[in-house]
């Protein structure tokens, strides 16, 4: 039996980056998220985010692909939050996504990360936030 544990830290944005995950939506839409990975026997160990962004902290399995997992998470989310008429006009994500793999060490401290988005948010803007990884894992704009 094979025994797989790939932890990724994925990071996806709203069309345009508008900021339509507003309070009153936004647990319900990463608890739906949360539910629907389950039934796609995806493992999301924690969902959060902000306005305009969510972070995802997944274990792949054997079987799974980074972009099977986002387009899974995305395509469905948003096909429902359309459907139950969440936000005004048409809901959809940004076709990209960030993902970095994370160790196992540091994992607590990537879902505290994700769990205080919320406060984290309060003093940097997800501008300033793409910024700061860009610089510390030496990407460049595409």
């Amino acid at each position: 039996m094979s025994w797989v544990r790939i932890w990724v830290h994925l990071v996806f944005t709203t069309k345009n980056r508008d900021p339509l995950l507003n309070n009153q939506i936004r647990d319900e839409v990463f608890r739906h998220i949360q539910q629907n990975a389950e039934k796609k026997e995806i493992w999301l160990d924690c969902i959060n985010g902000y306005s305009e962004h969510a972070h995802c902290l997944i274990s792949l399995s054997k079987d799974q692909s980074i972009s099977q997992v986002a387009q899974l998470i995305k395509g469905e989310s948003s096909f429902w939050i359309n459907q139950n008429k969440l936000v005004k006009g048409k809901f959809l994500w940004q076709d990209d996504y960030w993902a970095v793999s994370v160790s196992e060490s540091p994992v607590g401290s990537v879902k505290d990360y994700i769990h205080n988005q919320n406060e984290h948010h309060r003093i940097k803007s997800f501008t300033e936030e793409v910024d700061e990884f860009m610089k510390k894992f030496g990407w460049e704009y595409n």
